[in-house]
């Protein structure tokens, strides 16, 4: 099949690989309808993950069709249409039966690389490397999907691909980040990023009674998508004091939620962590602005992507303010059956973040216009 693939220092092709096939009795094979790109991939390309090798197949958002099943999969069977969870887990290990799923103890084929790096294992995530599973990605015609019961969803009808192929990753994210935050009626929310997470975030806030929630970011179009779809206020940063405006938005105190949806500064520099040997450091640059302007006993919600280590983070604000930190990789099989739900009743739109639809073909295009912000892109999705 064909499959798009990492090809070293930040290259990408499409190639011909080996079909998946049916490895444990709970496994099956989806037949790829819709891929989109992630900012999480980002980190993947640049090169700041480790033990991504040559030939991966990228890509963990995903919908597609039932093509094989093994024998202990009860809840799918051939010409089902799933999407299925970007967050790979066993669903029967102690974290996934409180819920967190994406700390599933059985969900990477390598925990002594994760535990290497995080102190303990981690569920899996399709497209990534052994440390976070070493399963195939999805920007491919076929897709091999592990503990097929607990993380693929049946779509339903007449619901739309390309709306429905975001409660794979980015609508449970974005309504994890408000509920991890607490968000309740009245609260005025900043969110940080004018992505597919952060202007789903936004949504998340406002149907959960926000009555202010304001978007940050610089590019004029996703901020545009914000404020039309998520009923969002917004702040270009380059050219607004953002602490000093959320303060004047908020009667003085500063937002009672901050949520930081994009990760790690793109060009980490040179640190202590360098120095000490535990790999390059990332710069948390939306995560302190966050910090310093949430308000007092505030709450604030790391989403973007870190694989390790944080230069000058402000933790003596944190402790000097009372505030509460999460963060989180998206629980998604905790969301995705209600996210479905409320995309079917037309509560939650999320269609016009495909900003552009390519065949399969174009990927490593793809790729570069959504790694640029070029042409407006928010997500490339391919159609194998």
């Amino acid at each position: 099949m064909r499959a798009l693939c990492w090809e070293g220092a930040g290259e990408l092709a499409v190639r011909q690989v080996p079909d998946p096939e049916l490895r444990n009795a709970g496994d099956m094979i989806v037949r790829v309808r819709r891929s989109a790109t992630c900012g999480a991939d980002l980190p993947l390309l640049s090169g700041r993950t480790p033990f991504l090798t040559a030939g991966d197949v990228l890509g963990h958002e995903f919908l597609g069709e039932v093509v094989e099943v093994g024998p202990d999969v009860r809840g799918h069977r051939p010409g089902d249409r799933v999407v299925v969870c970007a967050a790979v887990a066993c669903g029967a290990c102690w974290y996934c039966r409180q819920g967190l799923y994406a700390s599933c103890d059985n969900g990477s084929a390598a925990a002594d690389r994760a535990e290497a790096a995080w102190g303990q294992p981690t569920g899996g995530c399709f497209g990534h490397p052994a440390a976070l599973g070493g399963f195939a990605g999805s920007h491919a015609e076929y897709a091999r999907v592990p503990y097929a019961d607990t993380g693929a969803f049946r779509v339903p009808e007449p619901l739309s691909d390309d709306r429905a192929v975001f409660a794979s990753d980015a609508a449970p994210s974005g309504w994890m980040g408000a509920e991890l935050g607490g968000v309740r009626p009245g609260d005025v929310v900043a969110v940080w990023g004018a992505g597919a997470v952060g202007q789903l975030t936004a949504q998340a806030a406002r149907l959960r009674g926000a009555d202010r929630v304001i978007v940050i970011d610089r590019h004029p179009e996703r901020l545009d998508m914000a404020e039309r779809h998520a009923g969002a206020e917004t702040l270009h940063f380059e050219h607004t004091d953002v602490p000093a405006e959320l303060r004047e938005r908020s009667g003085g105190r500063g937002p009672d939620v901050c949520v930081e949806a994009v990760g790690a500064d793109a060009e980490p520099g040179r640190s202590l962590a360098d120095r000490f040997g535990v790999g390059r450091a990332e710069r948390p640059i939306a995560v302190r602005e966050a910090v310093h302007a949430c308000r007092k006993g505030g709450t604030v919600v790391v989403l973007g992507t870190f694989a390790g280590f944080v230069d000058t983070f402000p933790l003596g604000a944190v402790m000097q303010k009372g505030l509460t930190l999460h963060g989180a990789r998206q629980h998604g099989q905790r969301y995705i059956p209600r996210l479905l739900n409320m995309m079917a009743r037309d509560q939650l739109a999320t269609e016009h973040l495909a900003t552009h639809r390519l065949p399969l073909e174009q990927g490593p295009g793809g790729y570069a216009l959504f790694r640029d912000r070029a042409d407006g892109c928010v997500r490339t999705v391919f159609a194998p």
